[in-house]
């Protein structure tokens, strides 16, 4: 056992007590860890469905059942990285753009501290704040979503969870050409929704193109694409079918598998991942806790990928 920070041993302490941090690990600042566990209580951008600021109590909550080593690998993170929960940004539900500067500021310092950080979000508008306060130059991204998220506007309003990606390409903070999108399905609003995207240089993987493919292949193309230089990883729970996670706010039928999604994230490993995060969870809209733990459960495979686990 290294001297690391450990999750609590569940042959000393239950797993339904002991304090509700992720994985149930130590809380710390982030000059005191290599990775920040980060919750982002914030809906703020939510188009429709609200519910995603209750999203880091209940994936923590649920990330109780997680245990701490890998199956296939045979190793845990905590033995291989400073981890602890660092708690939770503390935004205002009534000031949007107040909360987007807060949420910058908090990963900001996360950065100073040199820590990288693992994100519970929270809808996805947050992942432009956290690349704001995690960055100064265009990093890649590998994003894992049932939509694009680079739509212009919606009821006049730039800044929502369908519009994130658009606004950090157009702010600098990543590469269009190093991003890679995947899972992307469902009806749309108008035909030229992807006219940005496809106009910018995003790769798109369409869920047909996914499911024709295979995991293995797509993934090998997306290393290829981000290549060796700093890329940021973003899950939204959304990618799944909703037969599996169906507590989203926007949920789309015939996404990816629970299984393939661990397949996809394993295949990280060895990336230059400057942090993560995993998003949309709506606990109120699932109240049997399986899209909470489904994301706890992704949120420890993240951690084995940036961990070298």
């Amino acid at each position: 056992m290294s001297n690391y920070f450990q999750p609590l041993d569940s042959g000393i302490v239950p797993r339904f007590a002991g304090p509700s941090t992720f994985m149930r690990l130590p809380t710390a600042s982030p000059d005191q860890v290599d990775i920040a566990v980060v919750g982002v209580p914030f809906d703020g951008g939510t188009t429709n469905r609200p519910g995603a600021r209750h999203g880091p109590r209940e994936v923590r909550n649920q990330s109780s059942l997680v245990r701490r080593v890998h199956h296939v690998t045979g190793k845990s993170p905590f033995d291989l990285a400073r981890i602890a929960d660092c708690g939770d940004v503390s935004v205002s539900p009534f000031d949007l753009n107040g909360a987007l500067d807060t949420i910058a500021a908090f990963f900001a310092d996360i950065r100073r501290a040199g820590a990288r950080p693992l994100a519970i979000g929270g809808d996805h508008l947050m992942t432009l704040p956290i690349l704001r306060g995690l960055t100064d130059r265009p990093l890649g991204l590998i994003h894992f979503d049932a939509h694009s998220d680079t739509y212009d506007e919606f009821f006049g309003n730039r800044y929502n969870h369908g519009t994130p990606f658009r606004r950090a390409i157009e702010e600098g903070l990543l590469d269009p050409k190093r991003m890679v999108q995947i899972g992307i399905r469902g009806s749309i609003s108008r035909a030229d929704n992807y006219d940005f995207a496809r106009a910018a240089g995003i790769r798109i993987v369409f869920i047909e193109e996914l499911m024709d493919r295979g995991v293995d292949s797509v993934m090998a193309e997306a290393r290829s694409i981000v290549g060796e230089a700093a890329t940021y990883v973003s899950f939204d729970i959304d990618a799944l079918d909703p037969s599996f996670a169906p507590g989203t706010g926007t949920p789309e039928i015939g996404g990816i598998t629970t299984y393939q999604a661990q397949k996809m994230i394993r295949a990280l490993a060895g990336l230059d991942v400057a942090g993560a995060d995993l998003v949309e969870v709506s606990p109120p809209l699932d109240p049997s806790g399986m899209t909470a733990l489904t994301g706890a459960t992704l949120l420890f495979e993240l951690l084995c990928a940036m961990a070298g686990a």
